[in-house]
């Protein structure tokens, strides 16, 4: 199973945000955001706290992609 995050990145442009601004509004760690560039799982705990911070739902950030 594969996870695509490239609504999130895209939505970051569309807010004029960095990733350095998503870490600190959403208090998320240089590791986990690491794994979200390399498309690999997170907790829905952080997908949650990103989308809290982004004033978005999980699917404006995220795409299951089968296999």
């Amino acid at each position: 199973m594969a996870f695509s995050y490239n609504k999130l990145w895209k939505l970051l442009i569309d807010k004029k945000m960095l990733k350095k601004d998503l870490m600190a509004k959403s208090n998320i760690t240089s590791s986990t955001m690491a794994k979200l560039g390399k498309d690999l799982p997170v907790s829905m705990g952080v997908l949650g706290r990103i989308c809290e911070a982004l004033d978005c739902n999980i699917g404006d950030i995220v795409d299951y992609i089968k296999d």
